[in-house]
């Protein structure tokens, strides 16, 4: 747990000798480097003296921390990183994003991560302009995609775009639809979950649907397939959204019981054994995915200077593919 800052240690016997920074960095639990951050904005007090990292300590010594260093601030840094663009003109771009790509950094990701491989820093490196309606961390960015999800995603390259395109997301008039695999045979063929999704108040990294006061979402199901395999039961199922909100198609299929495959943080297990012997194959054989089996699919909107519809479609990419087929060929046949 992050100490409360001032921060006040004493050192014991055990401390003598010891370098100041390499005593903070036990104490603290962070970097070495975010220690000397804080020595260097001088915000270590050692005997009621500014310190230097490398003094020695004695018995005794009162060290201080007056407050958490101040963070560099984030800036978007173009990137060589190859785009699968889907489509492109004067006003806006679809990007096919893979699974395991940030749309822009975020405040959660470490010093070395949070502002590199994103999406925005691949955009600010292939084309020229981008809106700023965003912001300078998020320029372009009209709706964001989670990081283990693929798919389709727009971008706008002009603010008149953006506004638009905003309004369109807005007014729900954008139609977006997904493909996920599920754990379990979602019992209807087709329905609508409704529940609005706040952030949980104790994992704080995750949404739910049983938090008072959270916004309104809908989501609309259709199966695809039902599949009775030698490694469980799973529904390949279609889903159309209506609003926008964090990890909403995860956590509205996890309320109903049917986590995600691949989503480990809405319940689904890391790896997955086979649980009967079929065409020969070894009992308790394993398999896993790396990332979330959550694509977007399709995308259609109204052009924002034209006003005519872009309809876009992206294929189930191959780590999905590959791995509905390892599931498939050990299908009992019943699916439905």
């Amino acid at each position: 747990m992050p100490p409360s800052f001032p921060a006040q240690f004493t050192t014991a016997s055990p401390d003598v000798g010891q370098r100041l920074d390499q005593f903070l960095v036990s104490r603290l639990e962070v970097s070495r480097a975010r220690v000397q951050q804080l020595i260097a904005q001088q915000k270590v007090l050692w005997n009621d003296v500014p310190a230097k990292a490398s003094v020695k300590l004695r018995g005794g010594d009162r060290i201080t921390i007056l407050a958490p260093a101040a963070r560099p601030p984030l800036r978007a840094i173009a990137e060589p990183i190859p785009l699968d663009i889907v489509y492109e003109d004067d006003d806006l771009a679809v990007i096919n994003k893979p699974a395991g790509m940030m749309v822009h950094a975020g405040a959660g990701a470490s010093e070395d991560q949070r502002n590199r491989g994103t999406l925005v820093n691949a955009l600010l490196h292939h084309f020229a302009t981008l809106s700023a309606v965003g912001g300078e961390m998020r320029p372009g960015i009209v709706h964001r995609l989670d990081k283990e999800t693929s798919g389709l995603i727009v971008v706008a390259k002009n603010d008149e775009s953006h506004r638009k395109l905003a309004a369109q997301f807005a007014r729900r008039e954008v139609k977006k639809k997904y493909v996920a695999l599920v754990h379990g045979w979602v019992k209807k063929d087709s329905g609508t979950i409704s529940a609005s999704i706040s952030r949980d108040r104790v994992r704080r990294i995750r949404m739910t649907t049983r938090g008072a006061g959270g916004r309104d979402a809908i989501s609309h199901y259709r199966v695809l397939r039902r599949l009775d395999t030698a490694f469980g039961k799973f529904t390949l199922a279609e889903v159309k959204i209506d609003t926008g909100r964090t990890h909403q198609i995860r956590v509205h299929l996890a309320s109903l019981g049917y986590a995600v495959v691949g989503d480990r943080l809405y319940g689904a297990p890391a790896e997955l054994k086979a649980g009967r012997d079929r065409d020969h194959r070894a009992r308790g054989e394993a398999i896993s995915l790396a990332r979330n089996f959550l694509h977007a699919a399709e995308l259609e909107l109204s052009h924002p200077r034209t006003g005519k519809t872009v309809a876009l479609h992206s294929p189930l990419p191959a780590e999905l593919q590959k791995f509905l087929a390892s599931i498939e060929s050990q299908d009992s046949g019943r699916n439905a």
